[in-house]
């Protein structure tokens, strides 16, 4: 992999927000800072069109993001109310956040793939059902009773991150975006939410890539109430996926734009590859007594001593220690047996019965 975004990788080291830039003809970077966040901005791009803008995300609804959204359009030549569209590859507040009040503003269509627009109001509209599952979740894994109002409770501190918006617009697998001047594609790519997806430019050979395919973290692979069965088999296969794909460079949501996609990919799945084998290890280790979630959660080794860890992110440790679970058991490699009424679900080694005799 090659840094291709200097600019914004010096900015990243130095901890500062980089600069709006125009990364091709056409085709501008808007950097909108994400306060008390250690992504602390996200990359909303900017797809000029015959009679305004395009974006594809939007940052979240602060007073900060708005400004410096309004501002990286005025350094483009642009309003605002010159915006005609926003692509959003995800449904979190960091991505969408922000696209109702572009939509007030100017007018704009939104789109979204149909399984996360689905998600949409029970997350930000109706919600008090969500976060009493999260907190049954939260139970059933292990989590001492202490904590789990807390971690149920941290969704609602996002809520006011986020102008609800229904899409006017749903983009499916494989669809073109009806943007006048563009050949952009829709790459439906399911795992860090059910419905990411990624954006490829045909003809300038680029890859918008969302949260899926990252230069130096990898996102959150979570098992959620809202999420599918299995979303760290989802997002092998959409790695899979994009891996072949022509693309001279990506275009990240976060950090900094690079090179070399398929050794991005590869390097990504390595590392869910070594977690899912550092967990099985751990499940040993449990013996026949086996692990909750969180048992497992709080051994394994993190960017931060557990202590360190705000609640929001222990809750997101332990839903993507789950997700590593649910995979493991698909590869019958763990189980975890149903145990008494209400008791936690304890994950254990998964016994293989003996060759017959010969």
């Amino acid at each position: 992999m090659k840094v291709t975004g200097t600019v914004q990788h010096q900015a990243w080291r130095d901890k500062v927000l980089p600069p709006v830039e125009q990364v091709r003809p056409g085709l501008w970077s808007f950097p909108v800072p994400l306060p008390d966040n250690p992504l602390r901005y996200v990359l909303v791009y900017g797809l000029e069109l015959p009679d305004g803008i395009a974006l594809v995300d939007a940052g979240w609804d602060t007073a900060e993001a708005w400004d410096a959204l309004c501002g990286g359009l005025r350094t483009a030549g642009y309003e605002v109310t010159d915006v005609r569209a926003v692509l959003v590859t995800h449904l979190h507040p960091d991505h969408y956040g922000l696209a109702g009040r572009i939509r007030e503003a100017s007018g704009a269509w939104v789109a979204l793939h149909p399984a996360d627009a689905g998600l949409l109001r029970e997350r930000y509209r109706d919600f008090e059902g969500l976060i009493s599952s999260i907190g049954a979740q939260m139970r059933t894994h292990g989590v001492p009773e202490e904590e789990i109002g807390p971690l149920a409770d941290a969704s609602r501190a996002i809520l006011p991150l986020v102008r609800h918006t229904d899409p006017e617009l749903l983009l499916e697998d494989g669809e073109q975006v009806p943007l006048p001047g563009w050949r952009l594609r829709t790459v439906w790519t399911p795992g860090h939410s059910p419905g990411h997806v990624c954006f490829l430019d045909t003809d300038r050979r680029l890859l918008l890539s969302g949260d899926h395919v990252l230069p130096r973290i990898t996102p959150a692979i979570a098992v959620h109430p809202q999420q599918r069965h299995n979303p760290l088999a989802d997002f092998f296969d959409s790695l899979d996926k994009v891996r072949g794909l022509d693309v001279e460079e990506v275009l990240p949501a976060h950090e900094y734009r690079f090179a070399g996609l398929a050794d991005r990919v590869t390097a990504l799945a390595a590392h869910h590859t070594t977690r899912l084998d550092e967990i099985a290890l751990l499940v040993i280790a449990a013996g026949d007594e086996g692990a909750t979630a969180w048992d497992l959660a709080r051994r394994l080794t993190w960017s931060r001593p557990w202590e360190q860890i705000r609640p929001f992110m222990r809750r997101t440790a332990m839903l993507e220690t789950l997700a590593h679970l649910v995979m493991l058991a698909a590869q019958d490699r763990v189980q975890a047996p149903e145990g008494a009424p209400g008791a936690p679900v304890r994950w254990r080694t998964m016994r293989r019965s003996p060759a017959p005799a010969s």
